[in-house]
């Protein structure tokens, strides 16, 4: 089942802050470029894998992929409002934001799809 994510970023300024798998677009269609690509696909999840400790021991269930996922982004003044929907779990989405963009984004709402 597909939920609607409305998340936040509220200053874009800070996301290169998040570390080695921080977001490197700017601007909102970029940003939300990404968020898709990291729910569509596999690669942000490996990458991150490869750089533990013990990349056998990370829970595969972190790498579920939603080949569906759709994103859009809206530019609102410097906050940047991305919409993702998504049959990927919120715990694991939650996940890949924190890689993406650290502690800088808010889930402002969740809805069904």
């Amino acid at each position: 089942m597909a939920v609607r994510y409305y998340l936040s970023l509220p200053d874009p300024a800070a996301l290169p802050a998040a570390g080695e798998f921080a977001f490197v677009s700017h601007g909102a269609d970029g940003l939300a470029e990404e968020l898709q690509a990291a729910l569509r696909g596999d690669a942000l999840f490996q990458r991150w894998r490869a750089a533990q400790d013990d990349p056998d021991a990370v829970d595969p269930a972190l790498g579920i992929v939603d080949p569906g996922a759709v994103v859009r982004g809206e530019q609102h003044d410097l906050q940047i409002d991305l919409i993702a929907v998504t049959a990927i779990p919120g715990p694991i989405l939650k996940h890949r934001l924190r890689l993406l963009a650290g502690g800088a984004w808010q889930l402002r709402d969740v809805s069904a799809a």
